[in-house]
């Protein structure tokens, strides 16, 4: 038979550990800090363990009580999905997408109109907040770029972060080898300020420094390069569809990884939803079509890297 020991002080507990406070936990669960406490501190005379060390100013969690929350978190976030699930009306189909703004607009956002094809009743709700955002409780998945290990969560590979130079055409025709590249040219994103060392590095040109206009985001970057700011880093798969398009080349075809995966993230529970799982079949097909047209569009850049 199921044993549940006391229900309330596991809630009070695991607000608490997630919230980082006994305030948190009141506000959250509509009680006072001190009742929060006292549930708390029953549960731990019940279990015979402590989970908290009371210091002055901050509850820090004990190995135990780390072990705890670690496993409460994603049954209450399951429970959660569910009784959403369960009360909502049967005609209401929900999906949130948790993604950065670029991924968003350069990537999933032109294609949702093939999800909607094939599943005209899910409602998709896109919520950005950029790759490092942690992953929220009311996202039915995330798009994530990153080393694939994120506690808690399911991380599934969607594409490798290649890293290849793209402008417009008109300015590439004066680019006939990297070391035609100059630094003021170079076009910056104040995040990824690894990136043109590495491909500079790998064309044997490392002394060369990006000095040109810093961007808060690639998609911001890429834009500038669309318009004949400059030479912006391009990153896969932000650059496939205007690579394909024509309105950015690659005037040489080096590429470098990036070290880092995009993947899709969610919690393991996930997978018994329909809606999800309608979601994951198509992405995990769609991911695959940027590989190959990136191929052709590789073809675009007319100087090899010498």
């Amino acid at each position: 038979m199921r044993r549940l020991l006391f229900l309330n002080g596991i809630k009070a507990f695991e607000a608490a550990a997630r919230g980082g406070s006994f305030a948190a936990a009141g506000a959250e669960l509509n009680v006072s800090a001190a009742a929060v406490s006292r549930l708390v501190h029953l549960l731990e005379e019940r279990l015979g363990v402590a989970l908290f060390e009371r210091k002055a100013n901050r509850l820090a969690l004990t190995s135990a009580g780390r072990a705890y929350q670690s496993g409460l978190t994603p049954i209450f976030d399951a429970l959660a999905s569910l009784t959403a699930q369960v009360t909502a009306p049967i005609s209401v189909r929900v999906l949130t997408i948790g993604v950065g703004p670029t991924f968003a607009m350069r990537w999933l956002i032109p294609r949702l109109v093939d999800f909607r094809k094939e599943q005209p009743d899910i409602e998709v709700r896109i919520t950005t907040g950029g790759a490092a955002a942690p992953f929220g409780e009311d996202w039915s998945c995330g798009i994530k770029l990153g080393c694939g290990a994120w506690p808690g969560l399911v991380a599934e590979p969607l594409f490798a972060a290649d890293l290849l130079p793209v402008c417009a055409p008109k300015f590439a025709a004066s680019l006939k080898r990297p070391t035609d590249l100059k630094g003021p040219s170079l076009l910056r994103v104040a995040h990824a300020a690894e990136d043109w060392p590495a491909w500079l590095k790998a064309a044997g040109i490392p002394r060369l420094a990006a000095r040109g206009p810093e961007f808060q985001f690639y998609g911001q970057a890429l834009q500038a390069a669309v318009d004949g700011l400059g030479i912006a880093m391009g990153i896969r798969p932000y650059i496939d569809d205007d690579l394909a398009a024509g309105r950015l080349v690659a005037p040489f075809a080096l590429s470098v990884p990036k070290g880092m995966r995009w993947y899709l993230v969610y919690r393991s529970f996930q997978t018994e939803q329909r809606d999800f799982v309608a979601f994951r079949r198509w992405i995990m097909r769609a991911a695959a079509a940027p590989a190959a047209r990136g191929k052709s569009a590789g073809k675009v850049a007319h100087h090899a890297a010498d």
